[in-house]
């Protein structure tokens, strides 16, 4: 046993010890017996922000960029309602979160006090374990064991109901110590070897490239697999992170959601061999199924629910990427022999002409120029900005119509390059992107984002100013949500949509921002564009946000 200690001083102990340096947190008070304890516990490392879906977004996006363990607090019953459109966002993604709550004192919460309800089964369907604490000599263990759920694969987030007096009470408890789950297993020899004959039979093979690439810091590995077997690699369907270097000579662009243009794209393939990939993710609903009946599915990574999910898979086999892919192209590469060596040589050689790079070229080469008078096309505007950004910045993207292109002029360099929403659930960018450089200090972040998207959580904005991040906001202005203007047309022939435009009155972004302490500024014209980029990514000094009027694209 160790000394009397209090619940809260006991909680933030476990927590320091199991490796977290974070807590991202809007109070209540339910919550002050803990923002007490961060009194006298400075190393923890507090990160306000003012509103609950904020606290998880920008908590996302600092454990997604740094693969630390992140706790977050947030308020009782309606913060924790707040809270749950991101925390769904960190459930699809994986990221390991421990999410706690203040409760009222147990024995109160009968009484229905304000703001009571309960919380697991609030939060139950979002997280991958829901529990509440009752005893205070249970707090240590409920913490050792949130921790260990959240960071073993598939990883994800944990919530914990803490009642204020459980928080409160003192008591001689166990603190334990921490558990990690060795996920970094690889297939067994009988199955390696299954894998590796039936990609060198592939008449044309094609591989998949997803997040599971990006987590397993397998970049190398994944890039050595695609030369040993000269196989073109596509970014899988939700581009929701960097998953391949996109300037390696067999990456040729990304898959998008369009049912019929995905099934035309794969109908060239026997055999598509998925690597920590989802299986050709959409949206909106099609007759047309994406996957040919000709074109065979292989899997490998660790998220086993995905496997057969909704196309079955000649092989799935439930492996950590990198140490299966370090295995893997070797034997490949012994089955194989010179014969594979050349096929791979020439295949690549083939690829020159239609890779990502070649596409981008000629993408700079055809594209117009902006027309004076008129709002930025959006792709010039995502060319420039890739244009003028150093090499090793990083684009945290959630603008939807204006950045669809910016996957094809942006390139994935390392897997902390590019950080996408993986959910749909808007308003997860412009807060995840404070995370993202609350993590990485020493390069240039980028937000780039729509202006409805924005309006989400816009108050995210404050917490970069507190913390005078060197980071810029690109919100890209057309003035409504074009998503839905455009779905509207094509599904239902509407072109005179209702309740999807910000113009009376119009939303000035600029001016919201300088409100919340960050130097801003609106642009409409190809030459203001540049010069307010230039001048905000020479800024060290804190967050910088330019507003850019863009066209309506159709």
């Amino acid at each position: 046993m160790t000394n009397t200690i209090t619940g809260r001083d006991a909680f933030l102990r476990v927590l320091s010890d199991e490796g977290v340096v974070k807590m991202f947190g809007n109070p209540g008070t339910t919550e002050l017996p803990i923002m007490h304890a961060l009194s006298s516990a400075p190393e923890m490392g507090y990160v306000l922000a003012l509103q609950e879906a904020i606290v998880i977004a920008m908590a996302d996006g600092y454990a997604r960029a740094s693969g630390k363990l992140v706790s977050c607090n947030v308020h009782v019953a309606p913060g924790l309602g707040n809270a749950i459109g991101s925390i769904y966002t960190s459930f699809m993604s994986g990221t390991p979160m421990i999410v706690t709550a203040g409760q009222q004192e147990q024995g109160h919460g009968l009484t229905e006090p304000l703001l009571y309800a309960p919380l697991v089964p609030i939060a139950q369907p979002v997280v991958k374990w829901a529990t509440e604490v009752n005893r205070i000599e249970d707090l240590p263990r409920i913490l050792r064991r949130a921790a260990k759920v959240a960071t073993t694969a598939p990883t994800g987030p944990v919530f914990i109901s803490l009642p204020g007096d459980i928080l409160n009470n003192e008591a001689a408890i166990d603190l334990g110590a921490a558990t990690r789950v060795d996920t970094a297993v690889r297939p067994s020899d009988d199955a390696l070897e299954h894998l590796a004959r039936r990609l060198l039979t592939a008449k044309n093979l094609v591989i998949v490239a997803g997040p599971e690439i990006a987590s397993a810091d397998a970049f190398a590995e994944a890039a050595a697999l695609a030369e040993t077997l000269g196989a073109p690699v596509l970014h899988q369907t939700v581009g929701y992170g960097a998953h391949f270097p996109s300037e390696h000579p067999a990456y040729i662009g990304a898959l998008n959601r369009d049912q019929k243009r995905v099934r035309q794209i794969l109908s060239e393939y026997d055999l598509m061999f998925c690597v920590g990939s989802d299986v050709l993710k959409m949206s909106v609903w099609s007759e047309v199924e994406p996957l040919p009946e000709t074109t065979k599915v292989a899997m490998l990574g660790l998220r086993d629910w995905e496997m057969g999910k909704n196309f079955p898979a000649e092989m799935a086999l439930r492996a950590d990427v990198k140490e299966t892919l370090k295995a893997l192209v070797p034997l490949l590469k012994k089955l194989g022999g010179d014969a594979l060596a050349a096929k791979a040589k020439a295949n690549l050689t083939a690829l020159a002409s239609r890779n990502w790079s070649a596409q981008r070229a000629q993408r700079l080469k055809a594209l117009p120029k902006p027309v004076t008078g008129e709002p930025l096309p959006g792709e010039w505007v995502m060319a420039e900005l890739t244009e003028r950004l150093p090499k090793n910045a990083i684009i945290v993207e959630e603008g939807l119509t204006t950045a669809t292109t910016l996957p094809n002029y942006f390139a994935y360099r390392d897997r902390n390059s590019f950080f996408g929403n993986v959910s749909g659930g808007i308003g997860w960018g412009i807060a995840a992107a404070v995370g993202v450089a609350i993590a990485e200090p020493k390069r240039r972040v980028v937000a780039v984002i729509g202006d409805g998207s924005a309006m989400y959580s816009i108050q995210a904005l404050w917490s970069a100013a507190n913390l005078k991040l060197p980071m810029t906001f690109l919100i890209c202005n057309n003035g409504g949500y074009q998503i839905l203007k455009n779905r509207l047309k094509l599904f239902h022939g509407n072109d005179t949509p209702i309740g999807m435009d910000f113009v009376d009155p119009p939303i000035d972004a600029t001016k919201i921002a300088q409100g919340f302490g960050v130097a801003a500024e609106r642009v409409d014209t190809a030459e203001g564009f540049s010069a307010a980029l230039h001048k905000s990514l020479a800024t060290s000094t804190g967050p910088t946000l330019i507003e850019v009027m863009v066209k309506k694209a159709g």
